[in-house]
């Protein structure tokens, strides 16, 4: 199924398929007669809209009650939506770390796979370590390539509407990267690319800690950090891809980077490195002098870099995440500096979704494109205008 239009002769059609196969997602086993009161269509609508989605290989029938069952008479026929029709793949591919989760046409994960790679590794190095963590866990999971619908990906970086890697800093050899393209070759769906602070905050609203928000900053705290935002439920990329790239605000008068405030030495830290953050963090934790007022003078351009951001979009929640170690200790900085310097402070959470939250987000973004296929429907929060 495509985008409904106006002047396409089999709209009310597809209208109904969507309205009958939404409601079966959504319901437990529902008979005929539950489909029809949901929906609010005919019922001789309703058995042709099932008969097409049994020939479709999205619905089967179901098991009938227990109660059902041994009561006398013919139970009524029940139906279930086959998320495992078709299956989704979200990746995060960062500089330390590829993953991937597998999950079936309703979301739910049903698969997960990692695996650690160098941070000064070729982006050829990168991809083929990408897809022998695919290859590994579509094999532990028993599912044919051949099933994925859709692949979602989070990628550092400005990333274009057909996910070519604009601008990329963070990796070796990812500026001008065709991402989209590459990894196109190995999956025969659609492969739709994320910057990873974006996928991070469409994590985060649909399972993390802004599940009841709007209107979002996700932080991807890190030596360069970065931030996704939703506005109205709608992710906000900018006109170019390159909203929430607060990792350049140290440029506009503050010629000392991030990695060299939070170094304990007169040597910056490298901009990948971040067990060398997670050790300065660690070494703050237990008392040591220097790395004390290393975190602190991080944290406060970290905390002034989210209230510009903050004072620009006025989100009602903004969410920490990035690397593990001592984030807890960024939260109460930041919600004293955005009290101090914004007309009305957000509130302030930490990532529910840590390491998998670019994962998810990813995983998210391919099944919004397949729900706009299955469901005809169109202005799903990561839906590119």
């Amino acid at each position: 199924m495509g985008r409904l239009t106006g002047g396409d002769p089999s709209l009310l059609r597809r209208i109904n398929s969507a309205v009958v196969l939404h409601a079966l997602r959504g319901a437990h086993s529902p008979t005929l007669t539950d489909l029809t009161r949901i929906t609010g269509l005919s019922r001789p609508t309703v058995e042709g809209v099932v008969e097409g989605l049994f020939e479709a290989g999205l619905v089967v029938e179901a098991a009938p009650d227990e109660g059902e069952a041994r009561r006398q008479g013919r139970p009524a026929r029940r139906f279930r939506f086959r998320a495992e029709a078709g299956h989704l793949l979200g990746i995060e591919i960062g500089p330390h770390r590829v993953s991937a989760l597998l999950s079936g046409l309703d979301g739910r994960i049903i698969g997960a796979g990692s695996r650690e790679v160098s941070e000064t590794a070729c982006a050829d190095d990168r991809l083929d370590r990408v897809r022998a963590v695919v290859a590994d866990l579509l094999r532990r999971s028993g599912v044919a390539r051949s099933s994925l619908r859709a692949v979602g990906v989070g990628s550092p970086g400005i990333v274009e509407a057909d996910g070519t890697v604009r601008l990329g800093t963070a990796l070796p050899d990812w500026t001008g990267l065709a991402l989209g393209e590459r990894l196109r070759r190995s999956f025969r769906c659609p492969v739709l690319v994320e910057n990873d602070a974006n996928a991070a905050a469409v994590a985060e609203h649909w399972k993390g800690a802004a599940t009841e928000s709007d209107d979002i900053v996700f932080v991807l705290a890190g030596l360069s950090p970065g931030a996704g935002s939703l506005i109205g439920g709608r992710l906000h990329r900018g006109f170019g891809g390159a909203a929430g790239e607060i990792g350049a605000l140290h440029l506009l008068g503050r010629e000392v980077t991030p990695e060299k405030l939070l170094s304990t030495t007169d040597t910056p830290l490298d901009p990948l490195d971040e067990q060398a953050v997670a050790a300065v963090f660690a070494q703050a934790r237990h008392g040591d002098v220097r790395a004390m007022a290393a975190v602190d003078r991080f944290i406060q351009r970290l905390v002034h870099d989210v209230a510009a951001l903050v004072l620009a979009l006025d989100p009602e929640l903004v969410v920490v995440g990035g690397w593990a170690a001592g984030l807890d200790g960024v939260l109460d900085p930041l919600r004293g500096e955005l009290a101090r310097y914004c007309l009305r402070p957000p509130r302030v959470a930490l990532s529910l979704l840590g390491e998998a939250a670019v994962a998810t987000g990813a995983l998210r973004l391919a099944l919004d494109h397949v729900e706009e296929q299955l469901f005809a429907v169109e202005g799903t929060v990561t839906a590119r205008r």
